[in-house]
């Protein structure tokens, strides 16, 4: 017999999204989040959880919805994405739900061709449905080429001392 997909389902504006359980490690309520310079608009910034720093999308900026106010029904999804913690901003976190793996369409060739691209599915349950999202595709593709030279600006003279103060402090 085929097993349900059990999912954390969340709303982000109007929609109910879901993504697997197995991906989310807790849900929690929103603490002060620190920015980090020259991120994406949508990338929050990060937040220490229990010594673990852990990243924080805001899922209406990366789905381009408009901007609401926070309030107290806002949660983070604390979730695995290749090895690695991610937060998710939500509107509101709402239940597990089991949808038949019956229940579950492929999404629409205009939802794929999309600029974001991370819908996997929609899920039919109880006449509404729920937007399966792969959490993956939700972040960019890393640019491999450019790490090592962004490591070799900080491990290099980008933090020594400008050339009129060198001379002062020793010619170093």
């Amino acid at each position: 017999m085929e097993k349900d997909l059990q999912i954390v389902g969340f709303r982000v504006g109007r929609e109910t999204y879901g993504v697997p359980i197995i991906a989310v490690h807790e849900i929690v309520r929103v603490p002060e989040i620190t920015a980090v310079p020259d991120a994406p608009d949508y990338l929050e910034g990060v937040i220490n959880l229990r010594g673990k720093i852990v990243s924080i999308i805001d899922l209406r900026k990366r789905f381009g919805e408009a901007s609401a106010q926070p309030n107290n029904r806002n949660r983070i999804l604390v979730t695995e994405v290749n090895g690695k913690l991610l937060g998710l901003v939500v509107d509101s976190a709402s239940e597990v739900l089991k949808v038949p793996r019956s229940q579950i369409e492929a999404p629409p060739a205009l939802v794929q061709e999309g600029r974001l691209n991370c819908v996997t599915g929609v899920g039919k349950l109880q006449g509404r449905l729920i937007i399966l999202i792969d959490l993956a595709r939700l972040l960019p593709a890393a640019e491999p080429q450019n790490r090592p030279e962004a490591e070799a600006r900080v491990a290099s003279d980008s933090f020594s001392l400008p050339a009129s103060l060198r001379a002062h402090a020793g010619g170093k």
